[in-house]
């Protein structure tokens, strides 16, 4: 990252750190810069150079785009918002908000519209108080399916480890709301998270499933069938994904009768199914005190640069 992307990101943070501070309306581009340990010449430089607009336009425009955001969320007078932008008067504030919006700020409250000004950058006041910052690589849709399996096979795995601090009659206590017909226990639940990809890696391999290994499964076995099991099925599906073949079909000749389904059909059951079973072992681990994982949620997991 060059010297210049770096100070444009340390401009982009502080400012969204600053935002609820009414000292970032009266900062001038010295104070921004000597924040930054920068000359004025060169910090406005540097941010016009990533950014397409100098430091000043940027921040006046964040400043606008939560005024906008406030005329359409609260009843506060135009004067007191105008205030809150920066905005020594009404009518510097009304020349600047009609020069953004095409419209003054009156009539633009009356029948508001879009809240976010066109900008070079593409960072913007994301409601209620924060920036929305541009990605820095876009995903596909594929690439999340594929961060999603990714999320699940470290998942399950985290699972399977922190159950090591539980004892046995912690392991078998029973969990409420099932997903199968039988009562389920964090141990199934474990031995089905793993017994799930399991199954699918045999029935791609057209070949039998041993259901018997899920019976009162101990851990060390849940470890080493997932270290098989996670790393196969994590690579039917990135292959298919690579290939773009989520749409084909494959014949599952263990089910009786055998059955047709698509690539991107076993993948969405896998997760679906498996968000349901990695809940209530996170939800059973948390009640025995083990809240590392929390909910288990994938969103940072899948907004992590690979």
């Amino acid at each position: 990252m060059s010297t210049s992307t770096d100070a444009f990101a340390d401009f982009v943070d502080h400012l969204a750190e600053a935002l609820d501070d009414a000292r970032i309306t009266e900062a001038t581009g010295e104070e921004w810069a000597a924040r930054l340990h920068f000359s004025r010449y060169h910090f406005d430089r540097m941010i016009r150079s990533v950014a397409g607009e100098p430091p000043s336009a940027l921040r006046r425009r964040i400043l606008l785009e939560r005024a906008a955001y406030r005329m359409v969320t609260t009843t506060a007078p135009l004067l007191d918002i105008a205030v809150e932008a920066g905005y020594g008067s009404h009518e510097a504030f009304t020349r600047a908000f009609a020069k953004a919006y095409g419209v003054p700020p009156a009539t633009w409250r009356r029948k508001p519209g879009h809240l976010q000004i066109e900008a070079p950058s593409d960072v913007h006041f994301q409601p209620p108080g924060t920036l929305r910052f541009p990605a820095r690589d876009r995903v596909t849709s594929v690439d999340l399916l594929t961060r999603m399996v990714e999320h699940h096979v470290w998942l399950t795995g985290e699972m399977v480890r922190l159950a090591e601090r539980l004892d046995e009659g912690q392991l078998d206590e029973v969990v409420g709301l099932a997903v199968d017909d039988d009562e389920q226990t964090i141990r199934s639940l474990l031995s089905r998270l793993v017994g799930q990809m399991g199954m699918w890696n045999a029935a791609l391999a057209t070949r039998e499933y041993d259901w018997s290994v899920e019976e009162h499964e101990s851990l060390s076995s849940l470890r080493q069938r997932l270290a098989t099991e996670g790393p196969t099925y994590l690579a039917h599906v990135r292959s298919v994904v690579a290939a773009d073949r989520l749409d084909d079909t494959f014949v599952d000749a263990l089910c009786e009768p055998a059955e047709v389904f698509t690539y991107g059909g076993m993948v969405a059951h896998v997760l679906t199914f498996a968000a349901h079973r990695r809940t209530l072992v996170a939800l059973a681990l948390a009640r025995h005190g083990v809240e590392d994982l929390g909910w288990g949620d994938p969103m940072l997991w899948v907004a992590q640069p690979v």
